[in-house]
């Protein structure tokens, strides 16, 4: 009696195999669509502001413009605005994401933490990332407005807080922590919620400490999640633009990458410098992401394959 053969896998896999179209070209097939857009909407951007880059414009004559080479690199790159501005994002970047990593850390380790009314604290929390950016900056400047904001009125003072260096800084770098902060909270949180419980009461019943189990355990267990919030973080924090740019229209201390491009490009209209500037920007940010997949990327895959 012969035994009827038994059919695998759903009919448009079927009809593919039936045809001679191995899967795996299949599979491209149906994903070359999302590729293609894709390629448009992120790839033409980027070669038109090159593009831009390697010419000067008329600002008399609309659509006039020669071919200038890499003279607008050199012309930004010799530019003590540029490295000002260059300067201004490191402080920026560094200092944000070191106290959004501490704070966003204990925030997660509290939300962490089995209480009452925890699910009420997380809403919280969670509130300052879900507010615009935009309302963040007008809310902080609003409180430091001088010389009747918030701020003076408490302290009795009438200090230009927004108008002097580095407090303008500062104040950047406060409003950064205190919208992204949750943001990092919840990406740690959802790391301390992988690592099991077990390992913490075998750790109690040998007698370790809470410090204890929080530098042996806690730490090394929470590093993928913890590499991963600080890359996104940071290259978000290199290219910040609107936080500042509200605040103080990038001025007395506060320009960044961002800022003194889209000023060189929209403000003053000298298309090529500006255009030079956001893709010297662009090669900043695309070397801190391959330094993050070359060394840290490998660190991930490493500890997830123990």
């Amino acid at each position: 009696m012969a035994t009827a053969s038994v059919r695998t896998g759903t009919p448009a896999q079927q009809r593919g195999r039936s045809k001679g179209m191995p899967e795996g070209r299949l599979a491209k097939l149906m994903v070359s669509p999302s590729l293609v857009l894709i390629a448009i909407v992120g790839a033409w951007p980027i070669i038109y502001a090159i593009w831009l880059s390697l010419h000067e414009y008329s600002v008399r004559v609309a659509g006039l413009s020669r071919w200038s080479g890499l003279s607008n690199y050199q012309e930004a790159l010799s530019s003590n605005a540029w490295w000002a501005a260059f300067a201004h994002t490191m402080i920026f970047t560094v200092s944000s994401v070191f106290f959004e990593t501490v704070i966003g850390l204990g925030m997660a380790l509290c939300m962490h933490a089995a209480f009452k009314g925890q699910g009420l604290l997380r809403t919280t929390v969670l509130v300052p990332w879900a507010v615009l950016t935009v309302v963040t900056a007008v809310m902080w400047r609003t409180m430091f407005v001088s010389p009747y904001g918030f701020v003076n009125t408490i302290l009795g003072t009438d200090t230009v807080w927004l108008g002097s260096s580095p407090q303008a800084l500062i104040i950047c770098i406060i409003a950064d922590v205190w919208k992204t902060a949750p943001f990092m909270a919840l990406l740690l949180l959802a790391g301390l919620q992988v690592i099991p419980g077990e390992i913490y009461e075998a750790a109690k019943v040998d007698g370790a400490t809470t410090w204890q189990r929080f530098i042996r355990i806690t730490m090394p267990l929470l590093k993928p999640a913890l590499l991963v919030a600080l890359i996104f973080r940071t290259l978000d924090a290199l290219r910040v633009f609107d936080l500042p740019w509200v605040l103080t229209q990038g001025q007395v201390g506060t320009s960044t990458l961002s800022t003194i491009a889209e000023e060189t490009f929209q403000t003053n209209r000298i298309y090529g410098l500006g255009s030079a500037m956001a893709v010297l920007t662009f090669i900043i940010v695309m070397g801190v992401s391959f330094l993050y997949i070359r060394f840290i990327g490998g660190n991930i895959r490493g500890m997830g394959d123990d």
